[in-house]
């Protein structure tokens, strides 16, 4: 009896192995993930000691060789050859505007205030740009896309001049589902599209009207940018069309300059229509800006679990490290912009989710990327969709982490841009296996799909994830999870306020989406097949060579 028991234990034992060696995914493998390694990790970049992590500064380095050791502690390889960093060369930025822009009318001059009536900033390296009575034309939305049938700069010569257009494009201003996406924005009404068609229509200038409801985002936003460095990639030797001049400005003062030129506020009206033609103003700007420049180079932060059977095949996953350092002091004196939600703690997602991995020993190549100055541009990201380490026919997808949920965890998940690839079938299945649910984008005019890192990966044809934390707090319901959600953009976004607090950071939420975001890369990790860009997705041509 003895005898028959050992020799059904030794069966039982290789049966087991040869079921973990047959699915290696039926561990589920997020035992590893640990609330207090993330919050440790997020306490640590988002304290002061890491002055805002803003590229270029001392914070930088801080931040990098943190990730840099922390990744080591993993026991990651490097994912740069032996570096665990890739060189991004770029441009500092200072331009110190003059404290006013005068503004000439035929009928009388004034002037409007730096910072409190318009934030402005360049991309150029020129030592000193002005304005000198520019001749200003109301764009509409600064758009030229012919896939819609719609083109503001039809017939328009603005070389020289200060074009001013408004944010987001026209679904969202005249509610008709017909025109472009309807509310949801498409790339067209994103800032940066805006400022690089200017440039290549000719323009001097480009002042973006500012809305809170369309830009998703308060004015104070933009004026944190005003008379501060920015930084740009290094495109010495290149042929790069910037404008002189790039900014916002608000809603009030744009009525207050279609009034000195003898129009109201329905001129905002009837750019919604196509064939809305641009109206030269016949007023004119002056201003100044002094530009100090500094080349230098950036680090993105890469490391790599070498796959057990396709190497070669590589899974990224995305987080920017970087935010605006320190700047403009708050109503509170506070000048340390943290970034604790936005992005400590994708950051630190990320450093949990590489754990996961390597102790899991995956079949392709899994790839953690923490990208530089996303909060500049995307241009980390940017850089290494241009200059990739790994080939993008060989890269099988990406998927990106944006802020995750410090709160409580959300029954429901947002998937970013819905209707783009497989990636969401396979994230909606997982969430479904959780008992949660997908809700649908409850700020489709934000352009979401746009602003994070995994759009330079799409550009590239790469399919790209990316979601937002759910609004259905498990116990509390929508309409909290909205205030909360509000409240954060009204009153921490971009400010001195997006802390770390330990009271109230309670991550149920981040660790149940991480988990989930954790299986979606499992599954491609270990599969077959690659995802798909799905019918209607912009991005399927160029991965199918069409583009």
């Amino acid at each position: 009896m003895i005898q028959f028991n050992k020799w059904l234990l030794i069966a039982s034992l290789f049966l087991l192995v040869a079921c973990d060696q047959k699915n290696h995914t039926a561990d589920d493998g997020t035992a590893i993930f640990s609330a207090d390694s993330f919050k440790e990790h997020v306490s640590v970049l988002a304290s002061d000691s890491f002055m805002g992590r803003k590229p270029f500064t001392a914070g930088e380095t801080i931040t990098i060789n943190y990730l840099e050791q922390q990744l080591k502690s993993a026991g990651l390889e490097p994912g740069n050859g032996t570096s665990y960093f890739q060189e991004v060369p770029m441009v500092n930025i200072q331009a110190t505007a003059a404290p006013t822009m005068q503004v000439n009318t035929p009928k009388g001059n004034f002037s409007l205030k730096g910072y409190d009536d318009y934030a402005i900033w360049t991309d150029k390296v020129d030592a000193h740009i002005s304005l000198d009575k520019t001749e200003v034309v109301f764009a509409g939305y600064g758009v030229v896309a012919p896939e819609y049938n719609w083109n503001d700069y039809a017939g328009l010569d603005v070389k020289g001049k200060v074009v001013l257009v408004m944010v987001n494009d026209p679904g969202f201003w005249a509610g008709d589902t017909t025109l472009f996406k309807g509310k949801e924005m498409t790339y067209y009404g994103r800032w940066t599209y805006k400022f690089e068609e200017a440039a290549r229509q000719g323009a001097k200038g480009c002042l973006i009207i500012h809305n809170t409801a369309a830009a998703s985002y308060p004015f104070k936003v933009q004026q944190a940018g005003h008379n501060s460095s920015r930084l740009q990639l290094d495109n010495r030797g290149k042929d790069m069309k910037n404008c002189d001049v790039i900014g916002w400005i608000p809603e009030p003062i744009a009525n207050k300059l279609f009034a000195a030129a003898g129009f109201d506020s329905t001129l905002l009206v009837k750019a919604n229509k196509p064939g809305f033609k641009a109206v030269p103003l016949n007023i004119g700007l002056s201003t100044t800006m002094d530009v100090k420049t500094t080349y230098d180079k950036s680090h993105n932060v890469i490391a790599k679990i070498t796959g057990s059977k396709h190497p070669d095949e590589v899974i990224i996953y995305s987080a920017h490290w970087d935010h605006f350092g320190i700047g403009r002091p708050d109503a509170k004196g506070d000048s340390i912009y943290n970034g604790a939600y936005d992005n400590a703690s994708g950051t630190a997602g990320l450093l949990e989710i590489a754990r996961a991995f390597k102790a899991i020993k995956p079949e392709r190549t899994v790839m953690i990327l923490l990208v530089t100055s996303e909060e500049q541009g995307l241009l980390g990201s940017k850089y290494y969709a241009e200059n990739p380490l790994y080939p993008v026919d060989k890269t099988v997808a990406n998927i990106n982490i944006d802020e995750l949920n410090r709160f409580t965890k959300t029954k429901d998940m947002v998937i970013v841009g819905e209707g783009q690839s497989e990636l969401e079938d396979y994230l909606k299945e997982e969430v479904e296996k959780t008992g949660g649910y997908i809700s649908p984008n409850p700020h489709p005019e934000a352009g979401h799909y746009y602003r994070s890192d995994h759009f330079n990966f799409a550009k590239a044809g790469i399919p790209a994830l990316y979601i937002n934390p759910g609004i259905d707090v498990v116990g509390k319901g929508k309409e909290y999870g909205k205030q909360q959600e509000d409240d954060y953009t009204k009153n921490n976004y971009h400010q001195p306020s997006d802390e770390y607090d330990a009271k109230t950071w309670t991550v149920e939420g981040a660790m149940n989406d991480m988990k989930i975001l954790f299986r979606v890369g499992k599954r491609l990790a270990f599969s077959e097949t690659w995802p798909k860009w799905k019918q209607g997705s912009e991005f399927k041509a160029i991965r199918e060579g069409k583009k």
